[in-house]
């Protein structure tokens, strides 16, 4: 027997392509893609980062969750959100947080934005893309405020400001008609919000609340559904009925058993033999 199928490595299991291409051989669709939807900015200002985004989690045309958090901790000066699949996003941020702690205490010294980048774009190109996790990574360390981006192939981005997601286009013409060099905090704050405001009006995969985090030197302050846009308003009438405005006409009972028979078998005498 092949050890392989008994012990498998840890990573990812790609067995299935076999199965797949067997699939394909006989004529049946392969399995697609997850469709997935999100809006996250980030742009920088005078003395720090403003990260960004939306709280709707979708599977396809389902709405899964209306509040989902997507700005993670990695460690106290550095925050990343993540687009694509939920899961992947969580537990790679996750995971690099821990690295990062690990990497501050064996270094004695406070962890670089470059550093949680490197580590990010290292394990996502590891993978090749099957992680579906694009992220925005920002913070604030010795070198001043740092803003990347890291596509789920592993190739990354440094600029000004950054959008991601399938709202990120309706986000980035908010930035380009909008952002300036050394931008006051509210004034960077109030366009992170708009262009995530974009990305959910304008994108069926965004959607519900808008989440921010302000990071400068001095601290980090994580704005929690910061703006509102889509609650739910009050119903101009109320559709509550008294018990018994609706009659019916007729009322027919089944019954699902149509017969039974119960026959004995055998004495109900106790055998001693």
């Amino acid at each position: 027997m092949n050890s392989s199928s008994i012990y498998r490595p840890a990573g990812f299991d790609f067995s299935n392509e076999i199965r797949n291409n067997f699939l394909h051989e006989k004529g049946l669709p392969l399995p697609g893609a997850t469709s997935t939807g999100t809006t996250i900015v980030g742009c920088l200002f005078k003395d720090g980062i403003v990260l960004g985004a939306d709280t709707r989690a979708t599977e396809g045309p389902i709405v899964a969750d209306k509040n989902c958090e997507k700005i993670h901790y990695i460690t106290e000066s550095i925050r990343c959100c993540g687009a694509g699949t939920a899961a992947d996003t969580e537990f790679t941020t996750a995971l690099i947080s821990s690295n990062m702690e690990m990497h501050a205490l064996q270094t004695g010294r406070k962890p670089r934005v470059v550093t949680a980048m490197t580590m990010l774009k290292q394990m996502l190109h590891r993978y090749q893309g099957h992680i579906g996790a694009a992220l925005v990574l920002g913070g604030v360390d010795i070198t001043g405020p740092q803003l990347f981006t890291i596509h789920p192939h592993g190739s990354t981005d440094k600029l000004p400001y950054v959008t991601m997601g399938s709202g990120s286009l309706a986000a980035m013409a908010m930035f380009e008609s909008s952002w300036k060099p050394n931008m006051e905090r509210e004034e960077a704050l109030t366009l992170v919000k708009a262009a995530i405001a974009a990305g959910i009006f304008n994108d069926l995969g965004s959607g519900s609340n808008v989440d921010a985090c302000i990071i400068t030197a001095t601290g980090t302050e994580m704005l929690r559904n910061v703006e509102m846009p889509n609650q739910r308003v009050q119903k101009e009438r109320d559709y509550k009925f008294r018990r018994g405005t609706t009659a019916w006409r007729k009322e027919d009972i089944r019954q699902l058993i149509v017969q039974e028979h119960t026959k004995p078998v055998g004495g109900d005498e106790m055998d001693t033999s």
